[in-house]
């Protein structure tokens, strides 16, 4: 996305407050890859498969009407909850390592989640619309709004900064979401004896290098609200 009035000394402070979060963001990124790339290659004791792992977490929690399925990509893993259905990357579905082990009980906890109404995880799934609305009209309204010297201009860019504040909400309201899934992982994968105590360091590792790609993107949406709201302060005392 192009920064909203980005020009000249505006480019500089919206690099000012972009680049600690796009920093945090590329750390977080190689922290996540070099992390799965290495517990990708130790395989577990027990042999299980990502896919066995999902499939006996969520038997156990009473999910067994929840289909597996393979999907294309590396870490594309998620769970659908409009199918109930778990899809699994290539490099997870049929690979019995620590790494495979780790994100498969990852994504069973959002089914798991999904089953108890588990409440932030509601609030994420209601705030979807605002948020596909908010992404692309907010910076509209914000950018037409501050091209009027008028009240009315002030108040569309106001409207603008709340309806993408909606982004960096739901980006704050998925934290919970994502700790809470990996914390549900890596508590089974422990009790259930499928990783054992010398291989659930590294499941710790490899979920908490993910944890970080989540607190990296909240990073990034409240740095670029915070941006927003400092141009039209500035522009309301120009005006």
């Amino acid at each position: 996305m192009v920064p909203v009035g980005a020009s000249g000394g505006g480019f500089l402070i919206y690099l000012i407050f972009s680049i600690p979060a796009l920093l945090l963001g590329l750390w977080a990124q190689s922290k996540i890859k070099s992390s799965f790339n290495k517990y990708s290659q130790v395989r577990t004791a027990t042999g299980l498969t990502g896919a066995e792992v999902a499939r006996s977490m969520l038997d156990q929690n009473g999910l067994s009407a929840i289909k597996i399925e393979p999907v294309r990509g590396n870490l594309t893993d998620h769970y659908d909850p409009s199918s109930k259905t778990l899809r699994l990357s290539e490099s997870v579905y049929q690979v019995p390592s620590i790494a495979a082990a780790g994100v498969a009980a990852h994504e069973a906890g959002h089914a798991i989640q999904h089953s108890k109404n588990y409440g932030p995880l509601k609030i994420r799934s209601l705030m979807v619309p605002s948020v596909r609305i908010g992404s692309w009209l907010g910076p509209i309204l914000f950018s037409i709004g501050l091209l009027l010297s008028t009240q009315t201009g002030d108040t569309m860019a106001i409207v603008g900064l709340v309806l993408f504040s909606a982004t960096a909400l739901f980006a704050l309201v998925t934290l919970p979401v994502e700790f809470d899934a990996s914390k549900r992982a890596k508590a089974w994968l422990a009790d259930s004896g499928t990783v054992y105590p010398t291989e659930i360091g590294g499941v710790h590792k490899v979920l908490d290098a993910a944890a970080l790609t989540y607190v990296a993107g909240a990073a990034q949406a409240i740095s670029t609200v915070l941006y927003y709201a400092f141009i039209l302060l500035g522009n309301r005392r120009r005006s």
